[in-house]
């Protein structure tokens, strides 16, 4: 009997741990660009788009893939180059799955740069529990998806790599983040905005390949988020949008805007 009662004492312990940590924060860590990592409330680390190594406004001391840690997931909304990056590497490094495009992910499984396990296939509508307690799920975006990969003679091939995406991802305490990808606008972010109901958008702002300031604060008002912040701005000379220009064109919007340099960490 005082057995039975002890090992009920001490399930019932764990689950008040796990609510207590499933009720804290989440940490993002900004690279730069589309790149982030994610410390969920339960402990779960989650890449997105890592573009590491070659970005240029990488902060030196991140760009060391041996130095990022335990990753549990990674999430890639694209096959361009600078969101594609280094997921391959990591992924085979530590043996963790590589989320993205089904066709993204069918064609590099045909082509033999990862293993079917690492590369694991979904599709917009699509929701999966990638981690315990955190759930994906893949939305529309406006935008193209090739990548550029080496063949057996080291010569660089274009290849097609599915739709792009964008990821609402769902946190442990309920927290949901919207990583918008490579995006211009489209109607269905307001319905996007109404059903998810995203707490914070990582919204690319550069212009030229994605939206300008002008066009990300409208899209910003289509999906009425608490928080947005600034991405996909000043690694090239094409992307001249800016956290000012965009933060002028929201006018009085409600909106928390989180203007961020890279290597910015926020918890959340």
């Amino acid at each position: 009997m005082i057995l039975r009662f002890l090992g009920a004492l001490a399930a019932a312990c764990f689950a008040l741990a796990g609510i207590a940590n499933a009720q804290g924060k989440a940490e993002l860590l900004w690279y730069s660009q589309a790149a982030f990592k994610i410390t969920t409330p339960g402990g779960k680390v989650i890449l997105i788009d890592p573009w590491i190594k070659n970005a240029p406004l990488t902060p030196p001391e991140l760009k060391d893939l041996s130095k990022i840690g335990k990753v549990d997931v990674i999430l890639v909304t694209h096959g361009h180059g600078d969101h594609l990056g280094d997921s391959m590497e990591i992924s085979k490094a530590q043996n963790v799955p590589m989320w993205g495009p089904a066709g993204m992910n069918q064609f590099l499984v045909t082509l033999g740069k990862l293993p079917a396990k690492l590369a694991p296939r979904m599709n917009v509508g699509g929701t999966a529990e990638v981690v315990p307690g955190v759930k994906i799920t893949q939305t529309h975006a406006e935008h193209s998806s090739e990548m550029i990969l080496k063949d057996e003679n080291g010569k660089s091939v274009s290849y097609p790599a599915g739709e792009p995406v964008g990821f609402i991802i769902t946190l442990e305490n309920g927290f949901k983040i919207y990583h918008m990808g490579d995006t211009g606008i489209f109607g269905d972010m307001k319905w996007i905005g109404e059903y998810y109901k995203p707490d914070l958008i990582l919204i690319p702002i550069g212009g030229h390949y994605v939206m300008d300031p002008k066009d990300a604060a409208y899209a910003t008002n289509l999906i009425k988020p608490k928080m947005a912040w600034p991405i996909h701005y000043a690694s090239n000379p094409y992307l001249k949008g800016t956290p000012a220009e965009y933060k002028a064109a929201l006018g009085s919007s409600p909106v928390q805007v989180i203007d961020a340099v890279p290597g910015t960490v926020k918890t959340f």
